[in-house]
């Protein structure tokens, strides 16, 4: 039996920011793009894993929950706590360099870490924490 990651989710506060910043900073293709009302659903993935994708999605949509429930979310969103990813890259300082080089908020530039593992961080533009290790 084979259990493969298909699709994950990360909320967005700006649909076109995330998606600038997913497409044209870290290289992802998008591969689809759906609207409804004033929502947005916006699926992006790297080409060499059609089989894995994010979904950049409307936090708090949930029909079964509260307007407080959705306003702590909101919270936890900006304070960059609601939502994390870790990627991984055979090439740590040239992405890092594009992620700066975007103005994405640096939460840790490249360093070794106690555990083995050479890695940075940072904000994506709806405040999600994303880590990326060295290959």
């Amino acid at each position: 039996m084979n259990i493969n990651i298909h699709a994950t989710f990360l909320p967005h506060t700006d649909p076109e920011a995330s998606l600038a910043f997913y497409r044209d900073v870290l290289g992802f293709e998008v591969r689809n793009d759906v609207g409804y009302e004033a929502m947005r659903w916006i699926t992006v993935g790297p080409a060499n894993q059609p089989d894995t994708s994010i979904v950049l999605t409307p936090p708090a949509v949930d029909p079964g929950l509260t307007d407080d429930e959705r306003r702590v979310i909101g919270e936890l969103i900006a304070k960059g706590s609601y939502a994390s990813i870790v990627f991984a890259t055979d090439d740590l300082d040239g992405l890092f360099a594009r992620v700066e080089a975007s103005a994405a908020e640096v939460l840790q530039e490249p360093m070794a870490q106690d555990w083995g593992t050479r890695d940075f961080a940072f904000r994506d533009p709806a405040g999600n924490t994303v880590r990326v290790q060295q290959l």
